[in-house]
């Protein structure tokens, strides 16, 4: 089922870092730390257990949509080893989490179930 929202934004985007063990961990912390070097972004916590609807370990950065074109092309090439979880920012977390994501690397099952789809 598809979900059109008429007159939604992109407030901003959320490109998370995953990785599955220590040496991920130290490679998540060079990736974020090069890329808070560059661009105008919040790094969060570099978690070592699966968070949320995320399945594995991850950290988080958040940017302005005004970055995406800047930032991804980036991680498209200095990613290394990472697998990347991109997402908007719309508001709708169901939305946000399966409508319009975008994958570097290998791609996830997430757990959405914490989500509700938006009423038709």
């Amino acid at each position: 089922m598809s979900y059109f929202l008429p007159q939604t934004k992109i407030k901003a985007f959320h490109a998370h870092l995953y990785y599955c063990d220590e040496a991920g961990v130290e490679l998540a912390k060079k990736v974020a730390e090069q890329a808070s070097e560059r661009f105008d972004i919040r790094v969060g916590r570099f978690h070592q257990k699966p968070v949320g609807p995320h399945p594995v370990w991850s950290c988080q950065l958040s940017f302005a949509a005004e970055t995406f074109g800047k930032i991804i092309p980036w991680l498209m090439l200095n990613r290394q080893s990472l697998d990347v979880f991109v997402h908007p920012l719309t508001g709708n977390e169901y939305v946000d989490h399966t409508q319009g994501v975008s994958w570097l690397g290998k791609s996830y099952e997430l757990d959405i179930s914490q989500f509700m789809p938006p009423s038709e």
